[in-house]
């Protein structure tokens, strides 16, 4: 099967490329807003969508699509009850990483897989906790980071390694693509392995 990536994520990108997968990118145009309160139903909300919204693109430009599957997947963040997706703004950067401070928060990702006759939804919840994070470091950070594309404004794998205390969960789910869960769901959908 022939695997696209619904998703211009370098960081969803570059763990396709360490797992030694063949993929095409098409960048999925979907609507990204919903009432939606939990984070769960949510992230499956959107990956669902974003997959659609490709599979629609292509198939009304004509493409075969007989032997391909599209992988969505949208992440969020959670603590509180509130659903924190990309920051607008330095401010907003630091509102969200003030939250963060000092405790445990989810990091929430949906995925979907999509053929032309067959598709599923799933999600993974890893827990995160930071160390208490000073203001000065908080500014610091924004600074160097540039946290503005990212769930929660961080990125595991870039400086906001620094003050994380731990995870429990999938690590590649906080990084943006649940692994575990998406070779999971391949298998209940299209009984085979995706590795």
């Amino acid at each position: 099967m022939k695997l696209i990536l619904a998703s211009q994520s370098p960081r969803r990108k570059e763990i396709l490329e360490n797992l030694g997968l063949s993929f095409e990118i098409v960048v999925a145009n979907a609507d990204e807003s919903s009432p939606l309160t939990d984070p769960c139903a949510l992230v499956e909300l959107l990956s669902h969508r974003k997959a659609a919204a490709v599979r629609e693109r292509l198939l009304s430009e004509g493409r075969d699509l007989s032997d391909t599957v599209i992988l969505a997947s949208d992440t969020v963040v959670a603590v509180d009850g509130q659903i924190l997706g990309k920051p607008r703004d330095a401010a907003d950067a630091k509102r969200m990483l003030g939250l963060l401070s000092g405790r445990a928060h989810q990091v929430v990702s949906g995925v979907c897989l999509m053929s032309l006759d067959r598709e599923g939804v799933s999600h993974e919840v890893t827990e995160v906790v930071f160390d208490p994070l000073e203001e000065d470091t908080v500014n610091a950070y924004i600074e160097k980071a540039q946290p503005y594309d990212k769930a929660g404004a961080y990125a595991i794998q870039g400086l906001a390694s620094a003050y994380i205390r731990g995870i429990r969960g999938d690590y590649f789910n906080v990084v943006g693509l649940p692994v575990h869960e998406t070779c999971a769901l391949y298998r209940k959908i299209f009984h085979e392995n995706l590795l």
